[in-house]
């Protein structure tokens, strides 16, 4: 039951995110294609099967890549086996014919889906049948596609079952695997890792077909006929096809590497062969030093960097004579962005992505930390989209002072980890605690009008521990909301609130202030606005006054009425009250 919530939680829409990127893009997509409203109803609906296309972006596509790619890795590797080692091809024969024709099968559903695959025109998804079948026939890929499934079986009847060069058409299925490999490269987290082993791959295969072709060559010229064929089948030792195999499979090896000692080639054609996969040979150690080379630096590129602007540090410092404590804790603060791994620069990485984008993974990134801070939880997503691209990460080490009383605030802060303290001006006695999600330094940023402070800190801030703080610039914040008037006065709202809190805040100069900057006509109609303010007020105070006077009027009559119709005795009794001794009254219980 936890589990299944848990799901539906994680399914369902982030309200935060919801808002900033609006309607699903597949509906909008939909919509533009037909050329109707999302809540038209009377829509004529077509079969599943009769609009089925493959988003070639998206998930299903690269899942149909793996399977496709599994037939032709099998194609590439045992064809040649099994037509080199005839008795790898006789003892299993029923499996080969099995796994061949399944193979077919997923070729021919190949086709079907590539018949079925979409493209892109003006940005949108092409599902037009007729237009996918023709570009698709119209491709290279279309021609290998129909050579690699042509029945070339029927040879079987002719030749045997015996004889799987029959098939070697099958192999042109190649580029399908290619491109699983580039879509897998392009989606994994680890593709060093991948190229790696991709190329691995790649020298497997080689040697695989190299030590297929030798036994090949020793089959023709004779087993044992000289001293670099393989030796002759009849000895128990080398009868085997295991020991056939692995035997073949030394020899490529060692010769497509370069670094072992082979029996040397006796005939002509021998000497060619040799001479071939030296050549390859070396082709193939050029790309494994250049490859795995290329590989490394960038597996410790970001290492490499990072260790490389410590140095220049410690140089700078040494250079300058700088205290042992202080070093030392800058080692720390470094220490303390390698192990969080903090040490990224964000917006480099993403610099050649579009604003849109940036935002938009900023905000992912960032979502926990953005939705509790109350400035943008009901700011406009064009809003939000200018204030994250403005944030810059810092971090500050144990007992760093963020900001003191009185300092000129240039920045606003918000607290993305961490905990940070109010603290008085000894640096000890805490006011307050601020933690994730909180905002501070607006006050200062934002200048408001009769503040006694003005444009200066109204506390002291201290980081406890490591504090990892997103900055924003006065002139980024101004910069920003001044298309959005109503997140200005959001902010300065709350300011104000908080100067009145603390008593800072000068009521008389902020009206003061108010009317400076403008001119005799701007003034004039701020005198106007203000006399019709005061001339409301007014009528409002002379209404309730009259209304005031009108009921005391009314009780004193009653009271009058009530004094003439009743003597001074039952009057007492009727208003409860009774005289006592002395001229005074006191009230009945």
């Amino acid at each position: 039951m936890n589990k299944t919530l848990k799901r539906e939680v994680e399914l369902r829409p982030d309200s935060f995110l919801a808002r900033f990127r609006g309607p699903d893009v597949t509906s909008l997509a939909g919509t533009a294609e037909n050329g109707e409203a999302p809540g038209d109803k009377g829509r004529k609906k077509m079969k599943t099967w009769a609009i089925f296309v493959v988003d070639p972006a998206g998930e299903q596509y690269y899942y149909w890549l793996l399977i496709i790619a599994l037939p032709v890795l099998y194609n590439w590797s045992m064809l040649v086996a099994r037509a080199c080692f005839n008795e790898l091809q006789r003892r299993y024969l029923i499996c080969w014919l099995i796994l061949d024709y399944t193979a077919d099968s997923v070729y021919l559903a190949d086709i079907a889906i590539r018949l079925r695959t979409g493209f892109l025109e003006q940005g949108l998804l092409v599902k037009d049948l007729k237009k996918l079948r023709d570009k698709y026939v119209a491709t290279f890929q279309f021609k290998l596609d129909v050579l690699s499934i042509l029945p070339t079986d029927f040879g079987f009847f002719t030749v045997g079952l015996h004889c799987p060069e029959l098939r070697f058409n099958r192999l042109l299925r190649f580029p399908r695997m290619f491109e699983f490999f580039d879509r897998t490269e392009t989606r994994t987290s680890y593709p060093n890792m991948f190229r790696i082993t991709n190329l691995i791959l790649y020298i497997l295969i080689i040697i695989h077909w190299n030590a297929c072709i030798y036994y090949a060559i020793s089959k023709a010229i004779g087993f044992g006929e000289d001293t670099w064929v393989y030796p002759n089948i009849s000895d128990p030792e080398y009868g085997s096809l295991t020991r056939e195999y692995v035997y073949c499979l030394y020899w490529s090896t060692l010769t497509l590497t370069t670094i072992g000692e082979t029996p040397p080639p006796v005939r002509d054609e021998e000497y060619l062969f040799v001479i071939f996969d030296f050549l390859v040979g070396v082709l193939i150690f050029a790309t494994i030093v250049g490859n795995v080379g290329s590989m490394i630096s960038n597996m410790n590129a970001t290492r490499a960097e990072f260790q490389a602007k410590i140095d220049a540090v410690k140089h700078y410092m040494q250079f300058r004579k700088v205290s042992k404590e202080m070093e030392a804790k800058v080692i720390r603060w470094f220490d303390y962005l390698w192990t969080n791994k903090k040490t990224v620069d964000e917006w480099e990485v993403l610099k050649n992505l579009p604003d849109k984008l940036r935002a938009e993974i900023a905000i992912n990134v960032h979502l926990e930390t953005l939705k509790k801070v109350r400035i943008f939880q009901d700011c406009e997503a064009g809003l939000l989209v200018e204030l994250v691209l403005k944030l810059r990460p810092q971090v500050f080490s144990p007992g760093d002072y963020i900001c003191r009383k009185g300092d000129i605030g240039k920045e606003m802060y918000i607290i993305k980890e961490g905990k940070l303290a109010v603290v008085a001006d000894d640096g000890v006695t805490q006011y307050a605690l601020l933690t994730a999600g909180c905002c501070f330094g607006e006050i200062s940023v934002l200048n408001i009008k009769g503040s006694k402070m003005g444009n200066r800190r109204t506390a002291n801030i201290r980081s406890i521990g490591y504090s990892d703080l997103f900055c924003l610039s006065k002139e980024d914040l101004m910069e920003a909301v001044t298309e959005y008037p109503d997140a200005k006065r959001v902010l300065e709202e709350r300011g104000r609130e908080i100067l009145i809190k603390e008593g800072l805040l000068d009521e008389a100069a902020a009206a003061a202030e108010s009317t400076e900057g403008m001119d005799v006509g701007q003034k004039l109609g701020w005198l106007e606005s203000s006399l019709e303010t005061l001339d409301t007020r007014f009528s409002r105070l002379l209404a309730e006054y009259d209304t005031a006077q009108r009921r005391l009027k009314q009780r004193i009559t009653s009271l009058e009425m009530q004094a003439k119709e009743h003597p001074p005795g039952d009057l007492f009794s009727i208003g409860s009250l009774s005289p006592l001794p002395g001229g005074e009254a006191n009230a009945q219980s």
